[in-house]
């Protein structure tokens, strides 16, 4: 899995970074070779108006083809990445097993 962390009105220090790796790596470790390359974007939506709400969309591209997308805004960085990692754990694990009954459903 590649991982490519973008950051727009947030500052990311090392420590986060690495904070992002090992949560996305638990999230989707158990997928392995399946995934290829994992997007993080992390954006202030408020930061024209002085506000503190946090966008976290991670999109995972899986293998052969495929793409998953999750989003979640929460006030708080950690908590919106947090979310949205379980989320991308969740969906993926949907969308693989979804293949696999597709699969199984094509003989019939």
């Amino acid at each position: 899995m590649r991982l490519e962390i973008r950051s727009r009105g947030i500052e990311l220090c090392a420590a986060s970074e690495d904070s992002i790796r090992r949560r996305l790596g638990f999230a989707l470790g158990r997928f392995g070779s399946r995934v290829g390359r994992v997007t993080v974007q992390l954006a202030d939506t408020d930061a024209r108006r002085g506000g503190a709400d946090t966008r976290c969309r991670i999109i995972a591209r899986l293998l052969p083809a495929g793409r998953v997308c999750v989003e979640v805004t929460d006030t708080d960085p950690n908590t919106a990445l947090n979310r949205a990692a379980q989320r991308i754990g969740l969906a993926v694990g949907r969308e693989f097993l979804r293949r696999q009954n597709a699969g199984r459903n094509r003989g019939r």
